[in-house]
């Protein structure tokens, strides 16, 4: 790809974030959100691989959905309140529009199905910015509007992401569908506790996201996206095996290591709810 366009999707992907992220009215949020997609599908399609083509094709369809839903929840709201504002949303109907269309845009389960086919499908490099930065300007709305969100369906969806993360990343040889299962599990423990500590769910993403850099980054250095061809790599190169070993291990959430962290804080703060139905 030619390096003018390279700068140019990575300048507009950067945009994209800032204005999310910087962002108070539903339509500027949007914005930022529909600018970074588009930034983003030239960088997944680059290869012209048919799978790549079949990869971008399927993130452009449920991104594109997602974004309507996000429109349609704040016109929803805007309806019933007179409120743009993001951290204004009252309205039970659009909170619920609001919650699906998020995890909708971040792969959380039961909406989990096309983020795994999607990294599959595009390079270990581009697998990382759908892994982190693209799952960065959702946070923040989840962040923003984490008071008005539906409890009930938030946690629904966090468990069933953490237990389908888990499982089915079991029977995969493929790295990136490794990562990216590990990718809906993690999004699942942010889920839950967004509505009752936001702050503690940021602090898992920015975790997340470190781990994830750095085992997406040693997979690209060691060229590898097989766990076959991943065994053999010890003999090469046996400084970056272990760095990524113990970064794999980091990101299961070992407990010596930085990812048992925030599992740990976020268990704790559950504890702390009375979320279990009082005894009679």
């Amino acid at each position: 790809m030619n390096p003018q366009a390279k700068l140019i999707f990575a300048i507009s992907l950067l945009l994209g974030t800032t204005i999310t992220i910087s962002s108070n009215h539903w339509i500027m949020a949007w914005t930022g959100l529909e600018i970074n997609t588009l930034a983003i599908l030239p960088l997944i399609s680059k290869s012209h691989h048919p799978r790549a083509i079949e990869a971008t094709t399927k993130y452009f369809l449920v991104q594109a959905a997602a974004s309507t839903l996000i429109l349609f929840s704040s016109m929803t709201n805007a309806w019933q309140t007179g409120q743009w504002d993001i951290t204004q949303m009252t309205c039970p109907t659009a909170c619920l529009i609001l919650t699906s269309a998020i995890a909708m845009k971040l792969g959380l389960a039961p909406f989990h199905f096309w983020f795994p086919e999607v990294l599959q499908g595009t390079s270990l490099t581009t697998g990382l910015l759908l892994s982190t930065a693209m799952k960065f300007p959702p946070m923040t709305l989840l962040f923003m509007t984490s008071q008005s969100l539906n409890p009930t369906l938030l946690v629904t969806m966090a468990i069933l992401s953490t237990a389908l993360g888990g499982w089915m990343g079991l029977n995969q040889t493929q790295t990136r569908k490794i990562l990216a299962f590990s990718s809906i599990s993690h999004l699942g423990w942010m889920a839950i506790i967004i509505s009752y500590s936001p702050k503690l769910a940021l602090l898992n993403f920015y975790l997340y996201a470190l781990m994830t850099a750095a085992v997406f980054l040693a997979l690209n250095s060691i060229k590898t996206t097989k766990l076959s061809t991943l065994m053999t790599t010890w003999t090469k190169t046996p400084a970056l095996s272990a760095t990524l070993m113990l970064s794999l291990l980091s990101l299961a959430g070992l407990p010596p290591l930085t990812g048992f962290l925030p599992k740990w804080l976020i268990i704790q703060e559950l504890t702390k709810q009375e979320m279990a139905p009082a005894a009679t």
